[in-house]
């Protein structure tokens, strides 16, 4: 396999997931728990979550567990990429 095509496959699934995150977290706010678009994203989303829910203390209403996960998928893409590069 070529190496530019990790990298594009890389680069593109990290940012897709991280735009799933932040859509299942800007829509947390709109629709209700129940409507299909967020069961959805939230199956997509919650295995990677709940771990760092259960990790991090509670802060009140902010919940700042998806910008954590969406800083963890950057800083591992982005080591994953440096890797192949090198």
């Amino acid at each position: 396999m070529d190496v530019d095509f990790l990298v594009l496959f890389i680069r593109v699934v990290s940012q897709t997931f991280i735009w799933v995150v932040i859509a299942n977290s800007l829509l947390s706010f709109v629709l209700s728990p129940y409507h299909p678009v967020r069961e959805a994203l939230e199956r997509i989303v919650a295995p990677f979550l709940n771990p760092i829910r259960n990790i991090m203390p509670n802060t009140g209403m902010i919940d700042f567990s998806p910008l954590v996960l969406i800083l963890a998928v950057d800083v591992l893409s982005r080591i994953l990429i440096t890797l192949l590069l090198s």
